[in-house]
């Protein structure tokens, strides 16, 4: 093997000796594939879980449309966000899930999404109760003394 067919790299601190022939990464995605998402947008550097939704064929910049999990904490709720993914997205990462690493699933998405539609249920019934009371009740007194 020859020098000019060998790079070194630094990765975090650790030098890695890579042979450019066989240094080449190909992935194959498909519709509804789970990838992982680096987002760096932010400086966060939030790895996210995501689901290939489609790609956009489109001549000049093909696009894979990407739809990225992000789970509920103290001050937010869980969402959903379509990333399109391209050759001019920037601080955004995708990579395969391998098929032995825990990912969320779809259930438990599914699930969360389902616990705040009925939170949103309950409140929405609450403003409905407090608007009819008003609604019921304001201007009685005006209207008996009149």
């Amino acid at each position: 093997m020859s020098d000019e067919n060998k790079k070194i790299i630094e990765i975090n601190g650790v030098k890695l000796e890579i042979d450019l022939r066989s240094a080449r990464r190909l992935d194959e995605f498909k519709v509804g594939d789970s990838v992982k998402v680096l987002d760096n947008r932010n400086d966060k550097n939030m790895v996210r879980s995501g689901v290939i939704t489609d790609f956009a064929n489109f001549k000049e910049l093909p696009t894979i449309m990407v739809a990225v999990y992000t789970p509920p904490d103290y001050w937010s709720k869980p969402s959903i966000e379509f990333i399109p993914y391209n050759a001019n997205t920037e601080n955004i990462e995708i990579v395969a899930v391998s098929a032995e690493e825990i990912i969320v699933s779809r259930e438990t998405i599914v699930q969360k999404f389902d616990d705040e539609i009925a939170k949103k249920r309950d409140e929405l019934n609450d403003l409905i109760i407090k608007r009819d009371t008003f609604v019921k009740y304001f201007g009685r007194r005006q209207e008996a003394d009149a």
